[in-house]
């Protein structure tokens, strides 16, 4: 069992909150959420080629919360602390997850968003143990938002 959070943890935890209020980023995090659709890789480079400001964007957001996860996977934050305050991370997987083989063979690199995946499966089983009506939810919801988008 983890022990309880410190100090050092809530320290931590606002200032990763602190990151995510930075002027770019929170631009590109409400792209994200608003904007951002692929229905496959290739659809992907189609709409965000290198050098757009959605391939930047979308950079941006994944980098931040593959970042983030690295924190968690290590054990640098309190788990519980981290999923409590930080619903973001799983929706973000849940938007790019179908996209990440592919990236991680174009780059001939496995390693790519896998603290965020690693994270998202941590949160998964957490919140299906808290919360067990909350994850079909937002799967839905980060489904229906993806509908959307491409109509």
């Amino acid at each position: 069992m983890q022990q309880p959070p410190d100090h050092y943890d809530a320290d931590l935890l606002l200032r990763l909150y602190d990151l995510r209020r930075e002027e770019k980023l929170r631009k590109a995090r409400d792209w994200f959420t608003q904007e951002f659709h692929a229905d496959s890789f290739e659809d992907f480079l189609k709409r965000y080629p290198f050098g757009t400001e959605g391939n930047t964007f979308y950079h941006m957001v994944v980098g931040y919360w593959d970042m983030a996860a690295s924190l968690l996977n290590r054990g640098l934050i309190h788990e519980e602390l981290f999923f409590e305050n930080n619903t973001e991370l799983l929706g973000v997987w849940i938007r790019i997850e179908h996209l990440v083989p592919q990236f991680r063979e174009m780059w001939k690199n496995p390693l790519i968003c896998k603290n965020l995946e690693q994270a998202a499966e941590k949160y998964e089983k957490w919140l299906k143990k808290s919360a067990p009506e909350a994850l079909p939810f937002l799967r839905e919801r980060m489904k229906s938002l993806a509908a959307k988008k491409s109509e």
